[in-house]
């Protein structure tokens, strides 16, 4: 009977965790098109699908919903909690390994300064709401969880914003940046002192004591010293620990154990009357300076995309939205989020001021540190948990949350924009150093970073991809540290000063051994020789590629003499058809892939295409010139049927499968010549349309 109710239980969660996988991607994905955080998205889903919303509804089989409503102050299942528990654990893990101890401590002076400011002054607005909201003394757990929640900023959104407006190193972004990861750590040590209090005040209320400072004092003194006492054990084992987990050699092997690791401190956390996120934030920031940081946060980003958005999601489930809309929920949401930003400007701002950042510059730092997110949601789980915050709480802090972090960025992004330094002196370099290659093109500079790559993980460097579509990267070894990127052609590398004559090495014998390769490939292929063999009778085909071929961008009688006047013609018939983004510059790609290669086939096709920014999706041109032109063909003939095709660079799609597809629907004679000779564009479509003959 017990084996059924644990199979039961199993059952329903396997259940619910596929439905959630499926709400916060579809929701994440729509919110993050409208240029909204993607942990919104997360949330929003799991208010839609929760018990309060769509998951109370009595179905056939579920006469209680699909996500019934559980007593108690979490609404949804232990198990279900469990497993948001365990993403909230992996999320400040995660934090803590992209903790940059050397921007810590290098703006230690500003962004702590900076930090304390705002998280002082958070702290007593958000306490003193508290006490207006409940009528209560400032020492009350709810005041003092309120003042909690709004302490630390979302490091997530505002590091997004500012890369997204490539102002990632200006002075008041290295500020932003720097506060931030003091706001973390100035959150976990309040966290910690306002749980020791909770503490002594619940045993004081259950004792009908009267309430002792001194008790008060010593339960959180305990709490900062555990606290500060594991970090300074991890930061000064952190080699020796790290070293420990190489012995494991494979790179997924010692990520594992890292994250167990954290998982052993979180417990151990608990334990000892502490949150768990603060064990786990310790065992990040332990081993955030070594040099299998990088690779242990890419191996566990499968595990962190598993667990994290349930946590999110979870946190959604809690929400009633009925309590949101309600009148007195609104007014005192505003109120705390009109109090949560302001704080944050006058708390961050004013050290600014006294920093030697002028107006604009104390702006824009305090609208920095002003979103709320992620960690917010995480502390008000532990609020949840234990009892402090009740259903209408909750959804003060929720709409506070979406307030500043709907609003806020706009106003960052304009304050950002606006003309002028914002310092009062011109700003002093540091000890970092960066160097930049400009290549011919971004094929180029994609063969040199992934050469430069395999070089460095060969060199024992433990290398991360960071963000595929952003071209970030970081390389590691010891005490070496190389942030890599690439735009376009460009390949950007930032070091030490005394790790730029390496880099330059690097990069040196990089482009040699390119070069060495490139003439050996040359002496050992011919490509015009290949393409002989690329149209076959017998190859794959995709009716749904071939489908890409319609008659609005067909034409019949193409005017151009030349290479160049017909590749012309074939991109402005895109372009009249307003598939385009940009008809110059996938003209311009075109013609510069033509000129390294004719696409020129034989038998009078030829296959002229290119990937391109100017082009958001794959889109084909097919013309046809009657009495033909040299493409430079493979077999010297005149071609008369030219199929473009072009697609975008940033994106992955079909466009190889494309040319295979049609190059095997025109091997067949008949097709081909019956294609060269359709009298309208229905019918050549239509013919590009079919399978080969067999």
């Amino acid at each position: 009977m017990e084996s059924e109710s644990v199979t039961g239980l199993m059952a329903v969660l396997a259940l619910h965790l596929g439905i959630i996988f499926f709400g916060v991607r579809f929701f994440g994905r729509l919110v993050k098109k409208a240029g909204i955080p993607q942990v919104l998205g997360e949330l929003l889903a799991g208010v839609i699908i929760g018990p309060y919303a769509l998951g109370g509804i009595h179905l056939p089989g579920f006469p209680h919903g699909i996500f019934p409503m559980v007593q108690g102050p979490m609404a949804v299942s232990n198990e279900l909690y469990a497993f948001a528990s365990i993403g909230s654990i992996i999320l400040l893990f995660a934090s803590g390994l992209e903790t940059n101890i050397r921007l810590f401590l290098r703006y230690s002076l500003a962004g702590s300064l900076i930090s304390i400011g705002g998280v002082l002054a958070s702290f007593a607005a958000g306490d003193m709401a508290g006490m207006l909201m409940f009528r209560a003394p400032f020492t009350d757990p709810r005041c003092l969880f309120m003042g909690l929640l709004v302490t630390a900023n979302s490091l997530g959104i505002v590091a997004r914003l500012l890369s997204d407006q490539k102002k990632m190193d200006t002075p008041e972004s290295i500020t932003i940046l720097a506060a931030s990861v003091f706001d973390d750590v100035l959150t976990i040590i309040a966290l910690a002192v306002v749980l020791g209090i909770v503490t002594v005040i619940s045993g004081a209320a259950e004792s009908a004591a009267g309430l002792d400072v001194f008790a008060i004092l010593a339960v959180a003194g305990k709490a900062f010293g555990i606290w500060l006492s594991c970090i300074a054990l991890g930061l000064i084992f952190a080699k020796k620990l790290a070293g420990f987990l190489k012995l494991f050699r494979s790179t997924f092997d010692f990520s594992v154990l890292a994250l167990g690791f954290a998982l052993v401190l979180a417990g151990l956390f608990e334990k000892q009357g502490l949150a768990m996120i603060i064990g786990a934030y310790v065992g990040g920031l332990s081993l955030s300076k070594t040099d299998i940081a990088p690779v242990i946060q890419e191996r566990i980003r499968g595990i962190y995309e598993f667990f994290v958005p349930v946590f999110f999601a979870v946190m959604g489930m809690m929400v009633n939205f009925r309590d949101i809309i309600a009148p007195p929920v609104l007014a005192f949401g505003a109120i705390y989020a009109a109090a949560a930003v302001l704080a944050k400007l006058v708390g961050c701002g004013f050290p600014a001021l006294l920093l030697g950042f002028n107006l604009k510059g104390a702006l824009r730092i305090g609208l920095g540190m002003a979103p709320r997110g992620e960690f917010t949601l995480i502390l008000a789980g532990i609020g949840l948990g234990l009892g402090i915050l009740g259903r209408e709480l909750f959804a003060v802090l929720i709409l506070m949350i979406l307030i500043t972090t709907l609003t806020v960025p706009p106003l960052l992004s304009a304050a950002l924009r606006m003309a002028g330094s914002g310092t009062r002196k011109p700003a002093k370099g540091n000890d970092s150093a960066s160097m930049t290659w400009e290549f011919s093109s971004g094929e180029i500079s994609d063969i040199v970073l992934n050469a430069l790559l395999k070089d460095l993980r060969g060199d024992g460097f433990y290398v991360q991809v960071m963000n595929m579509g952003k071209g970030l990267s970081q390389a590691r070894k010891d005490d070496i540290s190389l942030s890599i990127r690439k735009e376009e052609s460009v390949i950007t590398i930032e070091c030490s000063v005394t790790d730029l004559p390496f880099v330059k090495t690097a990069v040196y014998e990089v482009i040699v051994g390119l070069h060495d390769s490139i003439r050996k490939l040359k002496d050992s292929s011919d490509p015009r020789a290949m393409k002989k063999d690329l149209m076959n009778r017998n190859g794959r085909t995709s009716e749904e590629l071939l489908s890409l071929i319609t008659p609005e961008c067909v034409s019949l009688d193409l005017k151009g003499e030349t290479k160049e006047g017909i590749i012309t013609e074939l991109v402005d018939i895109l372009a009249a058809q307003n598939k385009l983004l940009d008809r110059d510059a996938v003209l311009a790609d075109v013609l510069e892939r033509e000129r390294a290669v004719s696409t020129g086939m034989e038998k009078g096709i030829a296959l002229p295409h290119a990937k391109s920014d100017g082009i958001d999706d794959l889109k084909v041109a097919v013309g046809i010139k009657r009495d033909g032109i040299d493409f430079d063909s493979v077999d010297g003939k005149k071609s008369h049927l030219f199929i473009l095709v072009v697609s975008p660079k940033k994106t992955s799609g079909p466009h190889i499968q494309f040319l295979a597809s049609v190059g095997t629907v025109l091997k067949d004679d008949s097709v081909r010549q019956r294609a060269i000779d359709a009298a309208t564009p229905a019918e050549l479509t239509a013919l590009l349309h079919l399978k080969p003959a067999r």
